[in-house]
């Protein structure tokens, strides 16, 4: 029977189907097979961990879509899909990292079973998640269908997010601030990364009340905490160690809550001592430039206009960074939180859209430290993007 407690209304998810179905249409598709647990949940509801293996959602133009994976993980889209168990196909353990099978055979008999044997199937080519043996197993195996590239045919279709989609993620904003309390109030020299980090994942999976009092547990964010220090903070993407923190060093802390796979990324940075003048004025520059960008992020203008008005302010600074300075983010499963779609840079001209949200990221990385103050906005109907969440913007000082 379908999930008894589904993440969003039946109206919302004919909604994201009708969308598909639109876009399938005007591509000349039959179906759509979609591996991305993502786009899998967007459209399905399904929820768990079991991405490791093959897995997936074909989207068809007459039916409610079907849910495809591993045998013991059909018990699992039962308790989490909307749809039918009679929408639900499987295969079993014999495919599983198999040498002499692949689980695309069994996915093309279905297929096949389905009359799509000599159809147009769009396919996620560039994804995570659907390898290069998937790819040519099914070519092997429906020679007579015609697959198309349909990467990030559903990403962007999740670009502008629904009322009920931006409820979630102003929770996971709820839990963001909470994570970066913890940050703040714990980071001292001599205390081990390792036990703020464990902190910092207690924060985000116990979750908390919100102003109505209503609980906001915590769900696995698609990353895990990023808290380099001193030197190492020139680096963006280190995690931790069991080194302790030190006097006189950086440390930024780039993270996010997640309510029901949906994201909100906030990053700050504290110094725990004198910054040196240099990451004081960065700091300076870059809460300016935030402010230039979120007025720039208006409904009708471009991704690049809000990049400008970042990149305007730091340049006015002294300071040089150009390239990307934000991306789309919302629903997602590791290893990433972006959806891989809209990015905040110069050559990036996409029309901003109410409902869109971006993690706006104009972090400045030195030779010798980084700095990240960060804010995960929303494109509104009137008026400049605003931001999920609502801590200062400054470099924080620890003496």
């Amino acid at each position: 029977m379908p999930a008894q407690d589904p993440a969003f209304s039946a109206a919302e998810y004919a909604r994201r189907i009708a969308l598909t179905r639109a876009e399938m249409l005007k591509r000349g598709l039959d179906a759509l097979y979609v591996q991305d647990p993502s786009n899998m949940a967007w459209l399905t509801g399904y929820d768990g961990w079991s991405f490791y293996v093959h897995q997936g959602v074909l989207v068809l133009h007459d039916s409610d879509p079907i849910w495809w994976g591993r045998r013991m993980d059909a018990e699992g889209a039962k308790r989490t899909c909307w749809i039918g168990d009679d929408r639900l196909r499987s295969y079993n353990d014999d495919f599983v990292q198999a040498i002499d099978r692949h689980p695309m055979q069994d996915l093309a008999a279905l297929l096949r079973e389905l009359g799509l044997g000599r159809s147009s199937i769009g396919v996620e080519l560039d994804n995570y998640y659907y390898s290069a043996r998937a790819h040519l197993t099914l070519i092997h195996e429906l020679p007579e269908a015609e697959l198309h590239d349909a990467t990030a045919l559903v990403n962007w279709l999740r670009a502008v997010k629904s009322d009920e989609e931006l409820t979630f993620m102003r929770r996971a904003a709820r839990i963001s601030e909470a994570m970066q309390d913890v940050a703040l109030e714990m980071i001292e020299p001599g205390l081990p990364k390792n036990k703020l980090s464990a902190e910092l994942f207690a924060t985000a999976i116990r979750g908390l009340k919100d102003e109505t009092g209503e609980e906001i547990w915590g769900d696995y964010a698609a990353i895990v905490p990023m808290l380099p220090s001193g030197p190492d903070s020139a680096a963006p993407h280190l995690t931790w160690d069991g080194r302790p923190f030190r006097k006189d060093e950086p440390t930024f802390f780039e993270l996010s809550g997640c309510y029901r796979r949906y994201h909100a990324p906030f990053c700050r940075t504290v110094y725990l001592g004198t910054p040196p003048q240099a990451m004081a004025d960065a700091a300076k520059a870059v809460a300016e430039g935030i402010e230039a960008g979120l007025d720039a992020g208006r409904a009708g203008a471009r991704a690049s206009d809000l990049a400008r008005g970042l990149y305007s302010a730091l340049h006015r600074a002294g300071l040089h960074k150009d390239g990307r300075c934000g991306y789309a983010v919302g629903l997602s499963y590791p290893p990433d939180w972006g959806e891989r779609t809209i990015s905040l840079r110069l050559n990036d001209d996409t029309p901003l859209a109410p409902g869109m949200t971006f993690h706006f990221m104009p972090a400045i990385w030195t030779e010798n430290w980084g700095l990240e103050i960060t804010e995960t906005i929303v494109i509104t109907d009137d008026g400049p993007a605003q931001c999920l969440c609502d801590r200062p913007r400054e470099l924080f000082v620890k003496t």
